[in-house]
């Protein structure tokens, strides 16, 4: 397994972190966000998985991934 975070802008409820763990979820992987660092720390089998892809997971959920 592979570990990646991702600074996130835009998260600031329970919904938010609802929305980004169940779209992260629904790849494959598992997600923790952190809304007082704005932080998602994502697992993932990078065989299968891309860092990009969870970003676009995370983006079409209306948050910006920012590196």
């Amino acid at each position: 397994m592979t570990n990646v975070v991702l600074n996130v802008e835009g998260m600031s409820c329970g919904h938010c972190v609802s929305a980004v763990e169940k779209a992260v979820g629904n790849l494959g992987a598992s997600a923790k966000v952190d809304l007082a660092a704005k932080t998602v720390a994502v697992d993932f089998d990078e065989s299968k998985l891309s860092v990009s892809a969870i970003k676009d997971a995370i983006e079409d959920q209306g948050y910006d991934v920012v590196q």
